[in-house]
């Protein structure tokens, strides 16, 4: 976020404004800083604001852009931070239009194939050049953009999301996305003009968040908005390398985490309700993954702890959390806070993650507190893993051709894709990748393929299972398959 050494930075770059996106709305010494510096601050963001003493506390700043702060009426409380800033421009290009600075006639030409979605002109560059009239700049060009980070941050696909998701998606389909994303899609081995919000969850996404979390964050930002086709192949193709190191990382915390995760549990006993993981050897930029892969296996909010990696705060952990349905992870950091004074450094967040800050002599009393928490917090029916399915999947919809039609949809967090449910016969099942469980099976006296990622531990010939549609090629002839979700789960 907004600190202050990050607003002296920004007052020595010779700016006069300084613009924050997906955050600063918990930055208040940042904010203060910046201020105090002469600075005038636009705050866009979506996450919570902070709290003292149960009361809302907001930065200083000139303005503030944020549907979760107190007394805002915008109804769609779950956009993402991209799509706040992207309304914000909107809202900025009407009141230039207002005030005369465009062309009376608005440019049309929306980017070529490849093309950069700043191109065709910006709202910067008309604010710059208010001595001269300037074309009106084509906002929908951003809509790839704006698609693409809504589903990464894996906000709630209200029907606001779903709008600006479904826009993106359009484009992209259509040929007009920048060379970032174009390039993305390739090394990553997706088709563009087939693309669907989980291209943007399980393979863009990834690839974008990996050099933030291991290299240098500047090198997806620089995919994205290069207009340079050739120079957006190269950095895909480096982004590509950082996350599959990446993967290899995880792949070791994971496994560590596992292991202290399996010791704080009796073979006998329920897991605790909370779970706080640290060790000395995690990284940093890693930690929300593996949270998020602990909560899945075991249901229960999850934190991972690394040691953090900026000079002089070497004696600090960088936590991040994954949450389950009941549990306010935030809230809890917030109720953990007040309990506990001193205990976290920083922290904020969401509903379903958030992080935090703190010393790693508090960390046995974080992990004590929060699990108090979550014993007042969370009863037995909550911690019961619960998958919400559309039952059996009748026998003329088994068909390759459905799964076109499905993919064109906008699925995602809170708008689940169809998942079906009922018992199978397994017929053979082997290892794709050591990490990879492939399946043949029959479903409904048929015979069927399936593929469950991530999942390793052999079946029983006759299982539940919870399922998806999804289609290979081989040949030029696709196949319908399913997508194994989960196995043995309480289904209704």
């Amino acid at each position: 976020g907004l600190t202050p050494p990050i607003a002296e930075r920004v007052k020595a770059s010779g700016a006069d404004l300084l613009v924050t996106v997906d955050n600063g709305i918990a930055s208040i010494d940042g904010v203060a800083r910046a201020k105090a510096l002469g600075l005038q601050v636009l705050v866009t963001d979506h996450h919570l604001p902070a709290l003292k003493d149960g009361r809302v506390v907001l930065p200083a700043a000139d303005v503030i852009v944020n549907p979760n702060q107190p007394d805002c009426g915008f109804e769609s409380k779950s956009i993402a931070g991209v799509g706040v800033m992207f309304y914000v421009l909107l809202a900025l290009r009407a009141e230039l239009r207002q005030r005369g600075v465009f062309d009376a006639t608005p440019s049309d030409a929306g980017p070529p194939q490849g093309a950069s979605a700043s191109s065709g002109g910006s709202v910067v560059h008309a604010v710059t050049s208010v001595g001269a009239k300037v074309p009106q700049p084509k906002l929908d060009t951003l809509l790839p953009l704006v698609a693409l980070g809504t589903v990464a941050d894996v906000v709630k696909l209200d029907a606001n999301n779903r709008r600006l998701v479904a826009q993106g998606l359009k484009r992209i389909r259509a040929g007009a996305l920048p060379a970032g994303i174009a390039s993305l899609f390739t090394a990553a081995g997706r088709q563009a003009p087939v693309a669907t919000t989980f291209d943007f969850g399980f393979a863009l996404g990834p690839r974008i968040n990996a050099a933030g979390r291991l290299a240098d964050m500047t090198l997806g930002i620089e995919c994205l908005l290069t207009d340079d086709a050739a120079r957006a192949d190269e950095l895909a193709k480096m982004l590509d390398g950082i996350n599959r190191e990446r993967r290899d990382i995880e792949a070791g915390m994971r496994e560590q985490a596992q292991l202290a995760a399996d010791a704080m549990i009796d073979e006998d006993e329920e897991p605790p309700p909370a779970i706080a993981i640290f060790d000395p050897e995690f990284h940093e930029g890693v930690v929300g993954i593996v949270a998020s892969r602990i909560k899945d296996k075991l249901h229960r909010p999850t934190f991972v702890f690394a040691a953090s990696q900026a000079p002089g705060k070497e004696h600090e952990l960088k936590g991040s959390g994954r949450s389950i349905p009941g549990f306010h992870l935030r809230d809890a950091l917030d109720l953990v806070a007040k309990r506990c004074p001193g205990v976290l450094l920083r922290f904020g967040g969401h509903a379903m993650a958030a992080g935090c800050t703190l010393a790693e002599e508090h960390f046995e009393v974080f992990e004590q507190a929060l699990q108090q928490v979550a014993h007042e917090w969370l009863d037995a029916a909550t911690l019961t893993r619960r998958m919400d399915t559309d039952g059996p999947l009748a026998p003329e919809y088994r068909r390759a051709d459905l799964v076109d039609t499905l993919h064109k949809e906008v699925w995602g967090q809170g708008f689940a894709a169809p998942t079906f449910s009922e018992e199978v016969e397994v017929v053979s099942q082997r290892l794709v990748g050591e990490k990879h469980l492939a399946l043949k099976l029959k479903h409904q006296g048929q015979p069927v393929d399936a593929i469950w990622f991530g999942h390793t531990e052999p079946l029983p010939a006759r299982v539940t299972l919870a399922f998806r549609l999804d289609a290979d090629e081989w040949q030029g002839v696709k196949r319908l398959r399913f997508l194994v979700e989960a196995a043995e789960i309480q289904v209704f």
